[in-house]
């Protein structure tokens, strides 16, 4: 079977005469992402953390700066002022605390502050800013600076180069600076290579330690789609975390399953999960795990997918309804068997993948961007549900990534595919994997009903 396809242009550009043309050519040049390894510290330089000063739209830095500087310093990162700062060195963060800007001039305040700091930003360089939600604000003007840090990130995440990326964190109301803690470590972190561009709310929860070396310690973990690409890579990851992995694929593909289950010390259940007995036997399979675990914390990775991709005026019947009852149908139905049957409780994650063609739709795919489309939406319905029993429900977003899929698009559309990203290039099945696992972490409880796009701030979606 092949495997994903090599980034030839990416490769010619890096290094040697292929460097040189491109700089004299003007052409695009994929940086090398840093992304995670073990051991390595949370950043390659250090972070700047800017906050709001006391005067009206002012971004300054001080040496009390919020809540954010001391889970920074827990983390390992050295935290510097300004004035701290050697001329020659190199950034590896900034973190701006920009909950209280509430009036137009805060934006250019915001802007006027973070130019400097980004001229001085290492390879693959973080920028996080954590703002209110515009459902928190309490006049129309300050709803507008809300939305308007939005503009900004979304933005910074498009101009910035090698490898650097900008997201944006939203305290929902009744949200705490503090509550960030966990998903701000997630985006400074090697782990969220290819997250760039994102807006993730973040909603009041009980505060857990965000940072550990297996923070899914004693849960348990199934993974559908399991034998190859994002699943396995997914599979890898958790395990990696300290889950205890339930590896799940229809039975055609059990050599493969066998080994990803194998790799990570987990078991293979060989499962079609458009099957009418496969909630049944997916609960009472899950059941047994979580007996034998330490822990009693479960969670859902609903990652298989298919695609029969035709123009919608030639989509058949059989098109439709393969890919909705595996891509959409069958998540909905294996969820509600388990939350029947009471194993969602207490810290248990669900996490769908949609992907960027669901969020704007992409042609020839009309049947797979309603069943991804249809993800979407239902975490965002199905985590108020979870809430009442301690869990959440979110969903990834992948864009295009380097998979055993993507490798049968024609040449020039992979090319496409890679460069219309803001990091210029397709991402790795790890990328997914690693966003999927930190939604899995207790110190991601504050992160419901979000869609996470991993895709290099594709031009395509949300």
């Amino acid at each position: 079977m092949a495997g994903p396809s090599r980034d030839l242009y990416a490769d010619l550009v890096r290094t040697g005469p292929g460097a040189a043309a491109a700089r004299r050519l003007g052409l695009p040049r994929p940086a090398v992402l840093r992304r995670h390894a073990d051991g390595q510290p949370l950043l390659a330089g250090p972070a700047l953390v800017l906050t709001t000063g006391s005067e009206p739209s002012v971004f300054r830095t001080r040496e009390a700066a919020g809540a954010l500087a001391p889970v920074l310093r827990g983390a390992g990162a050295r935290v510097v002022e300004g004035a701290q700062v050697d001329h020659d060195e190199r950034l590896g963060a900034v973190v701006v605390d920009a909950t209280g800007a509430a009036r137009v001039g805060d934006l250019a305040a915001l802007g006027l502050a973070l130019g400097p700091a980004v001229r001085r930003l290492r390879p693959s360089a973080r920028v996080v800013v954590v703002g209110p939600a515009p459902a928190s604000a309490g006049d129309p003007e300050a709803a507008a600076v809300a939305q308007g840090l939005e503009g900004v990130v979304r933005t910074a995440g498009k101009e910035l180069r090698a490898g650097a990326t900008a997201n944006l964190l939203r305290l929902a109301p009744g949200a705490a600076v503090a509550d960030v803690a966990g998903p701000m470590l997630f985006l400074l972190s090697a782990r969220s290579a290819f997250v760039d561009g994102q807006v993730v709310e973040v909603a009041a929860a009980e505060r857990v330690p965000a940072h550990g070396q297996q923070p899914l310690e004693g849960s348990v973990a199934v993974v559908t789609g399991a034998a190859r690409g994002i699943g396995r890579a997914t599979a890898q990851v958790l395990a990696r975390q300290g889950a205890r992995v339930v590896a799940v694929d229809v039975p055609a593909a059990s050599g493969d399953l066998a080994a990803t289950a194998n790799a990570v010390r987990g078991r293979a259940l060989a499962l079609d999960v458009t099957a009418p007995d496969a909630p049944a036997r997916l609960v009472e399979h899950l059941g047994a795990e979580l007996d034998r675990a330490e822990g009693r914390r479960l969670v859902v990775v609903h990652n298989a997918g298919i695609t029969r991709d035709r123009l919608l005026v030639n989509l058949d019947a059989p098109r439709w309804d393969a890919v909705l009852g595996v891509n959409l149908g069958a998540p909905l139905r294996l969820t509600a068997a388990l939350l029947d049957a009471g194993l969602l409780g207490e810290g248990a994650r669900v996490i769908g993948v949609s992907s960027t063609s669901g969020l704007a739709g992409n042609r020839g795919q009309a049947n797979y961007a309603a069943s991804k489309a249809g993800v979407a939406g239902w975490v965002r319905a199905l985590d108020p549900q979870l809430a009442a029993v301690g869990a959440t429900a979110n969903a990834v977003a992948p864009g295009f990534v380097e998979t055993e899929m993507t490798a049968k698009i024609p040449p020039l559309l992979r090319q496409l595919g890679r460069r219309t990203a803001s990091l210029q290039q397709g991402g790795r099945p790890v990328d997914v994997a690693e966003t999927v696992a930190w939604l899995a972490e207790p110190a991601s409880a504050g992160v419901r009903g979000q869609v996470v796009r991993v895709c290099g701030q594709a031009l395509v979606g949300a």
